[in-house]
């Protein structure tokens, strides 16, 4: 199977010419060993059943012998030797070179394990599944890093990304194995993901024995939230109907493990100081690291979320976080959330590497595209006006699931996410 070029590999690619080590993380499935394999020049595999053993004893005793071979050395699920983190940096500071190791992981080690900062020898990227533009289901005609020089000529661009079509790739997710399989058989990918996640992997990651049953009912009730910031409280409630003597330690203990293993994102919010310090509401925006593993979490289908229209409008939200902070990323910036108590919003902020900001609402149809405009504005208002020194935005856009891209008289961008990329 021919390689796809991923948006991250420049990154990888980059950060390895300054520094001795790249660790890539994210969730399984979702192609960094791929990625990485096309930059190094030789390969230990952890998670090789016929050598794990071997290989972890060696972690333990001489590490130095797994980290022999030709530069840049890929370590693929270091995590499962921690101990490999200290040979490496050792490595690094005894050689003084860059370009000499990549380690992946598709989780979070224990914070108990020794293990040194790594300042100045590592750099850390994050992979995430593919994106619309990467798994072709944007034709990419829309390009953020253009739309943030200047370049904004996006009138009567059109995708052929249909309602229907969005419902199915969101429900399929961004995950590579599934490229290649029918559609019936893509759906059935994150299904397996989360079963694969609460039978094995939530327990597997520390030693730690942990319910399976338990754990996909958190599961559900983060999925009923995402692109919400509804308190801890919610969820509790939601999973103590089923659980009734559970603690609240317990469920803050698996949705830890659920981070450590890049399956929940949260998106922090944006201060800006436009009003009293006691007005932002800092709290979180919930996503998952794909969509589809919310619909699955939720046991629902292409058609079930065709016909929940409100449930419909938060995944999509959760796909549009996906891809945007994949782009942003890519281009230089930070995703953030806009929210106060005057209940005045913004679904998307981008904070760019050079001080400049960009406000972005998603709408999946095109009905309450006026009353995103709304928002956009009045929010560009109130920071002009308390904050004048951040400036005019860069652009203000509305991201939605419909056809046609045009500028309104405002100038506001509407984009549709299948037309998108970085």
């Amino acid at each position: 199977m021919k390689y796809i070029k991923r948006i991250i590999d420049k990154e990888i690619r980059e950060k390895l010419s300054i520094t001795g080590a790249v660790v890539i993380k994210g969730p399984k499935w979702c192609g960094k060993t791929t990625s990485a394999k096309q930059i190094a020049k030789s390969i230990i595999e952890m998670q090789n059943p016929d050598l794990q053993e071997n290989y972890i004893e060696l972690a333990n005793t001489k590490p130095s012998l797994l980290l022999e071979g030709e530069k840049p050395r890929l370590i693929d699920e270091w995590q499962l030797a921690p101990k490999l983190w200290d040979a490496v940096r050792y490595s690094i500071d005894k050689s003084s070179m860059v370009n000499q190791f990549i380690l992946t992981g598709s989780a979070t080690p224990n914070d108990s394990a020794t293990m040194h900062s790594g300042v100045g020898r590592f750099s850390f990227v994050t992979m995430k599944p593919m994106t619309l533009a990467e798994s072709g289901d944007s034709n990419g005609k829309i390009s953020l890093e253009d739309i943030k020089n200047g370049k904004r000529d996006i009138d009567g661009i059109t995708t052929d990304l249909t309602y229907e079509k969005i419902a199915y790739v969101l429900c399929k997710g961004g995950w590579p194995n599934s490229l290649n399989l029918t559609e019936k058989q893509s759906l059935e990918v994150p299904k397996n993901y989360i079963d694969v996640l609460c039978e094995s992997d939530i327990s597997r990651i520390d030693g730690v024995k942990r319910n399976p049953l338990l754990a996909k009912a958190i599961l559900k009730s983060y999925a009923r939230q995402v692109s919400t910031i509804n308190s801890m409280q919610s969820l509790i409630d939601d999973v103590r109907a089923n659980y009734a003597d559970i603690s609240d330690k317990t469920i803050t203990d698996y949705l830890d493990i659920l981070k450590r293993l890049f399956i929940i994102e949260e998106i922090e919010a944006w201060n800006p100081n436009i009003r009293s310090k006691t007005s932002i509401r800092t709290s979180p925006k919930k996503s998952m690291i794909d969509p589809s593993l919310a619909v699955a979490a939720l046991g629902a289908s292409p058609k079930d979320i065709m016909l929940d229209i409100r449930t419909f409008g938060l995944l999509f939200e959760n796909l549009v976080n996906r891809d945007l902070s994949v782009y942003t990323n890519y281009i230089g910036g930070t995703l953030r959330h806009y929210r106060d108590r005057y209940m005045l919003e913004c679904d998307n902020v981008i904070h760019f590497d050079d001080g400049t900001y960009a406000l972005i609402e998603t709408k999946l149809g095109g009905t309450r595209i006026k009353e995103a405009e709304e928002h956009l504005i009045t929010l560009r208002n109130l920071i002009i006006n308390n904050q004048p020194k951040l400036g005019e935005p860069e652009f203000m856009m509305v991201i939605t699931g419909t056809d046609l891209a045009y500028t309104t008289e405002n100038g506001i961008l509407i984009v549709p996410i299948g037309c998108l990329k970085e």
